[in-house]
């Protein structure tokens, strides 16, 4: 799990997250290109896993990646 403080996420962003050049927030524009979320679900879900967001406006976010166990 990975846990920040920041802004948080409303429902509707949180919806297109893990949308490839999506970014959330057009107030902070910064460097970067919306890629490293969805990039992230790929690689997760070819794993056969899955990434868990829990987040709230003004409460910040969590990202929690669950990955299967691997066979002994």
């Amino acid at each position: 799990s990975i846990s920040d403080e920041g802004v948080g996420m409303d429902a509707e962003t949180q919806k297109h997250i893990f949308d490839k050049f999506y970014q959330g927030d057009k107030a902070r524009f910064s460097t970067g290109n919306g890629l490293g979320l969805a990039l992230s679900k790929r690689i997760v879900d070819m794993s056969e896993g899955r990434i868990v967001l829990r987040s709230e406006c003004n409460q910040g976010s969590t990202f929690q990646v669950i990955l299967p166990m691997g066979n002994p």
